[in-house]
C-alpha cells in the first residue's frame, strides 16, 4: 500500500473550521455576505492591506495620520463585518451599521485633514473637537464589544468614570478629578489616548505580521508543519499527541491566536489522538495547551510582543532572543506531560505505513521555511516593520520556486483580504486599550497602583509575583492577550521593576500568565474550542489543559527570580547552568503532576519531585544542589525498579 502524501489522508472527516471558529472565537464571528456586499468588503479589506504594505515599504505617514487612517479602515470594516448581536442576521448589513461606518470615516478624516490645526491649538479644543471626540470614544467601545466581547469596553468605561470621579475615590487611589473637556481632548486629539502607542503598534508592526501570517497560510506552510510533525513523531509512543504539540507550536508562533490555532490544527490532530486511545478530554487539552504556547514562541509570537517592544524601548529582536528559552521550556513541559500520559496508559503511535514519509514530506516543502529563517535575519538588521515587509516579499518569491507551491493571483487577493479581516479585532482592542492607557497617564494611576501592589505584598518579591500572576490570569480570562498585557504593563509591571525584577522579565512575566489564562478554567477559551472539536466536556478539558500547561506556571517565576534564562547580561556558563536546572525542574514537576516517571510514583517520590522542582526555581547554588539531590533520589529508585521489572516485561 502506498504511503499517504499528507496527514489529511489518514484523518477521515474533518470538522468545519469556520463554524468552530465562529462558535469559540468572537473575532471570527463575522457576517456571511454574498454578491455585491461581499465584493465591497473584499475591496475595502484589500485596500487596507495595500495601504499598510505601501507605507511599510515606502515610508509611514505622520504618526497621527498613520494611526487615524488605520482606525478608519478598522471602524468601516469592523461595523460592516460584525453584527451588533450574536443573533443578528448574517446575510445583510443593518442600516445602523452603515451609519456607524460612515461616522467612523468622519471622525478619523477630521484628524487626517485637520492634524496641523489640532497641533497648533493643542490643549484648547473646540466644540467640534469635543463632539467628535465623544463619538470616537463610543465607536471604539462599540466595535471592541462586537469584535472581542464586552469585557474590555466595560473596563475602559470604569477607567473613564475613574477620571471624572477621582475626588470621591477613597484612599491612595483618589485624585483631584478631571473635566469632561480635559478627558475627551486627551483621548481624541493627542497620542496619549485612542491614538496612542497600542494603536500605533497595531498600525505598523502588528498589522504587517498578521499579513505575513496570512501570506504564509496561502503558501501551504501550515499543512507542511502538520505533515512534518506527524511524519517525524507520529509513530512514537503517544505519537499523535507529540506531533500535535510540535505542529501547534510551529503554527502558533506565526498565528498569534490560541483559539484559531487550536481549531485549525486541532481539526487534523485531535481525531488522530482519539484514534490511538486518548480520551476526547485529553486530546482536546493537548491541542489547547500546545496552541496556547504559540503566543510566546519566537520568531513572531503574538501582537503583545510588539507592543512590549514599544512600551519598554527594548528592540524586538532582543525580546525574541529572551523569549526563546522560556518558550522551549514550556513546550518541553507539555511534551513530557504527553509522554508520561502515554506511558501510563500504554498508548502507541500510528503505524509508519499510515503516515507520510518524513524525507519526502520535508523535501517537498522545506523551502517554505525560508521566510521564517529570513524574518529572524531581517529582524537583526532592520526594524520589525521593514522585516515584516521584506519577509512577505520573501514568502511570495519562495513559494513560486516550485510548481506544487506556486500560487495564483486570486490567492494573493485572498491573503490580502484575510490579513485585514484578522487585524480588525486586534486593532479594535488596541484602540480601546488606548483609552485605558490614556486615563492611566492622565491620572498617574500606574505608579499609585504599583505602590499599592508592593504595599499589599509587604515589599517582598514572591508575594508581589503571586499577586501579579493572579491579576494576569483573571484579566486574561476575559480579555485578549494583547489588551490584558497593555492594561497590566501600565499598572502591574512597574511594581515588579520597583522590586528589582529586570524590565524585560517583568513584562514577559505578565505576558506569560495572560497567555496561560486561555487554558485556565473557568474561562479557558482555547480548551473549550479543543473540547468542541474532540466532543469532550468543556470544563474537564480545561482542567486537563491546565495540568498539561502547568509547567508554564513555574517558568515565569524562574526567569523573574533568575533572569539568566532570558539570556540578558549573562555569561555562557551562567546561561547553561540556569537552562539545565530549569529543564530538570520542568521534568520533575511534570512527573509530580502526572504521578509517573518510569512507572507510577510512590507518594514520597512524587513529593520529592515536586519539592525538588520548586527549589530549582531559586538561583542560589545551594538551593539548586538541594533541589537536584531531591530529584535524583526518585529517579534512581524509579530506574532500579524499572530494571528489576524489565526481564518480566521482556518475557511476557
Amino acid at each position: 500500500m502506498d504511503k499517504p502524501s499528507s496527514i489529511q489522508d489518514t484523518v477521515g472527516s474533518v470538522v468545519n473550521i469556520d463554524e468552530k471558529l465562529a462558535q469559540f472565537d468572537k473575532s471570527s464571528n463575522t457576517r456571511n455576505l454574498k454578491g455585491i456586499l461581499a465584493g465591497m468588503i473584499s475591496v475595502i479589506a484589500v485596500a487596507m492591506s495595500l495601504f499598510h504594505l505601501y507605507t511599510a515599504g515606502f515610508g509611514l505617514l505622520l504618526t497621527m495620520k498613520q494611526r487615524a487612517l488605520h482606525l478608519l479602515f478598522v471602524l468601516v470594516l469592523g461595523f460592516l463585518l460584525y453584527p451588533a448581536r450574536r443573533k443578528s442576521r448574517r446575510d445583510r448589513i443593518a442600516f445602523l451599521d452603515w451609519v456607524l461606518a460612515a461616522l467612523g470615516i468622519v471622525v478619523t478624516s477630521y484628524i487626517l485633514f485637520n492634524y496641523e490645526v489640532l497641533v497648533r491649538r493643542g490643549g484648547l479644543p473646540t466644540s467640534m473637537d469635543l463632539f467628535l471626540g465623544v463619538i470616537t470614544v463610543l465607536l471604539v467601545l462599540e466595535i471592541t464589544r462586537r469584535s472581542i466581547g464586552p469585557e474590555l469596553p466595560t473596563i475602559a468605561l470604569i477607567f473613564i468614570a475613574y477620571a471624572f470621579f477621582g475626588p470621591y475615590v477613597p484612599g491612595v487611589l483618589g485624585h483631584r478629578g478631571y473635566s469632561y473637556v480635559r478627558v475627551v481632548d486627551h483621548l481624541y486629539t493627542t497620542t496619549e489616548g485612542i491614538f496612542g502607542t497600542p494603536l500605533g503598534v497595531s498600525a505598523t508592526f502588528v498589522f504587517m505580521f498578521i499579513l505575513f501570517g496570512s501570506f504564509l497560510d496561502i503558501t501551504g506552510v501550515g499543512q507542511f508543519f502538520i505533515d512534518v510533525a506527524f511524519s517525524a513523531a507520529g509513530h512514537r509512543k503517544g505519537g499523535p499527541a507529540k506531533a500535535a504539540v510540535l505542529a501547534s507550536g510551529f503554527m502558533g508562533s506565526i498565528s498569534g491566536s490560541s483559539i484559531a490555532n487550536t481549531v485549525t490544527t486541532g481539526a487534523f490532530t485531535i481525531p488522530l489522538m482519539k484514534k490511538i486511545g486518548y480520551s476526547p478530554n485529553f486530546a482536546g487539552a493537548v491541542e489547547a495547551a500546545a496552541s496556547t504556547g504559540g503566543q510566546i514562541l519566537p520568531p513572531v509570537m503574538g501582537a503583545a510582543a510588539f507592543i512590549m517592544s514599544e512600551f519598554t524601548n527594548i528592540p524586538y529582536i532582543q525580546i525574541v532572543v529572551s523569549a526563546v528559552v522560556p518558550a522551549l521550556l514550556y513546550y518541553l513541559g507539555v511534551l513530557v506531560m504527553v509522554h508520561l500520559q502515554a506511558s501510563k496508559r500504554g498508548l502507541k503511535g500510528i503505524p509508519k505505513a499510515e503516515l507520510p514519509d518524513f524525507r519526502q514530506t520535508f523535501s517537498r516543502g522545506f523551502h517554505l521555511l525560508v521566510p521564517l529563517i529570513a524574518i529572524v535575519l531581517f529582524l537583526v538588521r532592520y526594524s520589525p516593520l521593514r522585516a515584516a515587509f521584506l519577509s512577505i516579499l520573501t514568502a511570495l518569491a519562495v513559494c513560486m520556486i516550485r510548481k506544487h507551491t506556486r500560487i495564483k493571483p486570486g490567492a494573493l487577493l485572498i491573503a490580502l483580504e484575510d490579513g485585514a479581516r484578522k487585524a480588525v479585532s486586534v486593532a479594535a482592542a488596541c484602540a480601546c486599550a488606548g483609552i485605558i492607557v490614556g486615563i492611566v497617564t492622565l491620572t498617574g494611576l500606574g505608579l499609585t497602583f504599583a505602590n499599592v501592589i508592593v504595599g499589599l505584598a509587604g515589599g517582598m518579591l514572591l508575594p508581589t509575583l503571586l499577586l501579579t500572576m493572579v491579576a494576569s490570569i483573571i484579566l486574561g480570562m476575559g480579555l485578549p492577550t494583547t489588551a490584558k498585557y497593555i492594561v497590566l504593563a501600565t499598572m502591574a509591571a512597574p511594581a515588579l521593576v520597583q522590586l528589582g525584577v529586570p524590565l524585560i522579565a517583568a513584562h514577559l512575566f505578565i505576558l506569560y500568565f495572560g497567555v496561560i489564562a486561555d487554558v485556565t478554567p473557568p474561562v479557558a477559551l482555547a480548551a473549550y474550542a479543543g473540547a468542541g472539536i474532540a466532543g469532550g466536556e468543556s470544563f474537564k478539558t480545561g482542567v486537563q489543559a491546565l495540568k498539561l500547561a502547568s509547567a508554564g506556571f513555574l517558568i515565569p517565576f524562574i526567569f523573574a527570580i533568575s533572569p539568566e534564562l532570558l539570556l540578558v547580561d549573562v555569561t555562557a556558563v551562567q546561561a547553561i547552568g540556569a537552562i539545565v536546572t530549569a529543564c530538570v525542574g520542568v521534568i520533575a514537576f511534570a512527573s509530580a503532576v502526572q504521578d509517573w516517571f518510569l512507572s507510577k510514583t510512590k507518594i514520597w517520590e512524587r513529593l520529592l519531585f515536586l519539592v525538588g522542582a520548586l527549589l530549582l526555581i531559586n538561583p542560589n547554588p545551594v538551593m539548586d544542589l538541594i533541589g537536584m539531590g531531591l530529584v535524583i533520589i526518585p529517579v534512581i529508585t524509579q530506574y532500579l525498579a524499572w530494571r528489576a521489572m524489565k526481564p518480566v516485561h521482556a518475557g511476557s
